[in-house]
Parts: structure tokens; C-alpha cells; sequence
């Protein structure tokens, strides 16, 4: 029980921290994925337990890859959540033009969309090989995919952009991979 008490604790700290550091990026609300050392400072400030730090001060996050790409996920689904939220309430007043509420509606199902190719890029990926996990994260002109993988081939990442092409078009494809941390 008391595992599970810390573990409900960080969770909701990870997502206090990601909500913050969403609102206060520079990068007009694009989600960016947080780099290990970052990851690590961000947790260290908040989470306090599951973090321990070597004789220099260095210090060694405890949080798991899977937990990461859950927040992230999460995070990415609230503000979607929100911002489709946003949109609905735009087509259902009566103070916008039918030029706006179009537009409203076109950006709503984009998001469906992106949601749905997401997802399938992300099962397509799995099947393919042996990852743990996959996170694509699909932008206006960008598709974000990180891999949980000690290590990417060439080949490997080919093939990732080309399955992220055949589905999302033309866009530009980012892979990166992601150790799992033990």
C-alpha cells in the first residue's frame, strides 16, 4: 500500500511539474521532450523520494522510461482534451462566423486525425520489432517518434520514417531513441 501511496505521489508530481513547465515554455505550447538531465533535475525538485544522488551531487533519477512516456502521453491528451474543448465551444456559439466555426471544425478533426495516425504509427512500430515502447508526437510540420531502445540502426531508423511518411505524408520525421532506465 505504501508502495503504491509514493508511486500515486510521484505520478501526481511528475504532472504538476509537466503542466508547469508547459505553461511556462518558451515555445509558444509546443510539447518538448524532456532530455534525462532535465528529467532528472525536474524530479529531484518535486518527487524527492525515488531520487538519490552520488557523492559529487550528481543526481540519478529513479523514474522509468514507461513512466515518462505515460506523462508525456497524458499531458499530450489533456491538451488536446482542452484545446478541442476550446474548439467545440467555438461551433456551438453563436458569436462567431461560419468562416470561424468551419475552421474550428477543420482544426478538430485534424486533431482526431493526428490522434488516430499516432496511434497506429505507434502499434505499426512495435509489431516491427522488439521495442518496449514507441511515443509519436505529431506537430504542425513535425513528427516527433522516441523509441525506447538502447540503440537505433540506420536501417531501423529508415524504416521508422518511411512507416511515419506512408502514414502522415509529407512531414518532417525526428527519431530519437530513449534507454530504458532500470
Amino acid at each position: 500500500m505504501k508502495k503504491q501511496t509514493v508511486w500515486l505521489l510521484t505520478m501526481l508530481s511528475l504532472l504538476i511539474v509537466l503542466s508547469v513547465y508547459y505553461m511556462t515554455s518558451p515555445d509558444n505550447g509546443e510539447m518538448a521532450f524532456i532530455q534525462e538531465d532535465e528529467w532528472a533535475e525536474i524530479t529531484s525538485e518535486t518527487a524527492g523520494e525515488g531520487v538519490e544522488t552520488t557523492g559529487d551531487g550528481t543526481v540519478i533519477s529513479q523514474i522509468s522510461t514507461d513512466e515518462l512516456f505515460s506523462a508525456i502521453r497524458l499531458d499530450m491528451k489533456n491538451q488536446r482534451d482542452q484545446l478541442q474543448e476550446q474548439l467545440s465551444e467555438i461551433v456551438t456559439s453563436s458569436e462567431f462566423t461560419t468562416t470561424e466555426k468551419n475552421e474550428a471544425l477543420e482544426k478538430i478533426e485534424t486533431i482526431k486525425s493526428n490522434q488516430s495516425k499516432e496511434s497506429i504509427i505507434e502499434n505499426t512500430i512495435l509489431a516491427s520489432a522488439s521495442y518496449d515502447d514507441v511515443l509519436v508526437r505529431a506537430e504542425d510540420d513535425v513528427v516527433h517518434v522516441t523509441v525506447k531502445a538502447d540503440e537505433l540502426s540506420k536501417t531501423e531508423t529508415n524504416q521508422i520514417i518511411q512507416m511515419v511518411s506512408d502514414e502522415f505524408g509529407q512531414k518532417q520525421v525526428q527519431v530519437q531513441f530513449q534507454p530504458a532506465s532500470e
